[in-house]
């Protein structure tokens, strides 16, 4: 009996926590019933998203930003992508969560309570960005399965937490760990508890970054319940699945880790480049790991009309996974020429760096500017499409706006 208390209770917390509200007469409802306000949900202002997010998936939740909506150098929980591969957590117990450091490649498994975490590691606040590894992959042709990303599935918060790699460090880890892969408690949409909607990782190198956190907190706050309440990793760079959310387990592997959505073709991309519509060899498939240089105008909103001889400010972010901007440039004649953007130095590693320009039109008509970064290994984005793959990731073409001049 205490132990069917102990979830109700959880779980009435999560459902308080999605409503907004406390439910009242919560401790009457029966196990397995579901409130209304979650049958037929408003995600907008169940999740406090801005009402022009656009919702691709509701089982589960996929939402994208619009570029517009992404203008802030820090991104808002407002305007932040959500990609879950399962239902949301049911049973968040604060007061109770742990998570355990296990796997072949520890010498004893450990496990830290939140406070744990909080009081004995230093606290570190990193802005870091994080994209979809699918994001764009509309643009794709022939089509990729999946959730039809435009460009609005990154972001670049400010996050606050322990770095990983101090906690493996206090666990002890042994010379043969070769990955970390996560654990957490987010539901597969079977409902079948011995199944995992995800569980990646990434390589020693990349968990032992001094910016690879444990996270709690997210601008300042506690990190919100769709974006990982009260743990996530996060990994700036790398595509989004390596940031898990709602984690309560990382297991440190003397081999690539096994988990859901680390084996096949999911989040990978062909080894060698592949004409499009071929099919290719789970083997000659590999992990995506550093994210390629891209960039997004968010001021103005494509659309934008301006009268002649004005002069049309634009600005934006760029990224390039592991890696700096080196150049930003934009172009209003569809790539014949380009003019060199003014680009700020990222304020930490990993975080987006914001480009600016003042751009003057020839004569009245219609055009597009279109923006094009380059990494500080000198690639550049690509004008359109790169190359085509099987499940329509690192969509990094030029991002483009379309302007009426009148």
């Amino acid at each position: 009996m205490k132990r069917r208390l102990f979830v109700k209770k959880a779980t009435l917390s999560s459902f308080a926590t999605l409503i907004g509200t406390e439910i009242v007469f919560g401790s009457n409802i029966l196990d397995g019933y579901m409130p209304l306000a979650l049958q037929d949900p408003d995600p907008f202002k169940m999740f406090s998203k801005n009402k022009e997010m656009i919702v691709l998936n509701d089982k589960p939740w996929n939402i994208e930003a619009q570029a517009h909506l992404l203008d802030d150098k820090i991104t808002p929980n407002s305007c932040m992508f959500i990609r879950n591969n399962g239902l949301v957590p049911e049973n968040i117990d604060v007061e109770n969560w742990v998570l355990k450091i296990d796997g072949e490649s520890v010498a004893k498994e450990k496990t830290y309570t939140l406070s744990d975490l909080k009081s004995k590691f230093k606290h570190h606040t990193y802005q870091l960005t994080i994209e979809c590894g699918g994001n764009g992959r509309s643009e794709f042709n022939p089509p990729a399965k999946g959730n039809q990303w435009t460009v609005g599935a990154v972001h670049c918060a400010s996050w606050t937490g322990v770095r990983l790699k101090d906690v493996l460090e206090d666990v002890g880890i042994k010379n043969n760990a070769v990955y970390i892969g996560y654990h957490a408690t987010d539901i597969h949409l079977s409902r079948d508890p011995k199944k995992e909607p995800i569980s990646r990782g990434c390589p020693m190198s990349k968990a032992l970054q001094d910016e690879t956190l444990i996270a709690f907190q997210m601008n300042g706050e506690d990190i919100p319940f769709v974006h990982g309440y009260p743990l996530r990793l996060v990994a700036g760079g790398w595509p989004a699945s390596v940031s898990g959310k709602w984690i309560n387990r990382i297991s440190v592997r003397n081999k690539v880790h096994d988990g859901t959505k680390m084996t096949g073709d999911a989040y990978r991309v062909p080894c060698k480049p592949v004409a499009p519509g071929e099919k290719v060899k789970d083997e000659d498939m590999c992990i995506i790991e550093s994210m390629p240089v891209k960039s997004l105008i968010t001021y103005p909103k494509s659309g934008a009309t301006i009268k002649k001889g004005k002069v049309l400010n634009i600005r934006g972010h760029a990224w390039a996974g592991e890696l700096e901007v080196a150049k930003m440039e934009y172009s209003i004649d569809y790539g014949a020429t380009w003019k060199v953007c003014t680009i700020e130095k990222p304020i930490n590693r990993l975080a987006w760096q914001h480009f600016s320009a003042s751009v003057d039109f020839p004569q009245t008509g219609y055009y597009e500017v279109w923006a094009k970064a380059t990494d500080t290994n000198g690639i550049a984005q690509p004008m359109l499409l790169p190359g085509w793959n099987p499940k329509g990731y690192l969509n990094n073409a030029c991002h483009r706006i379309a302007v009426k001049v009148t």
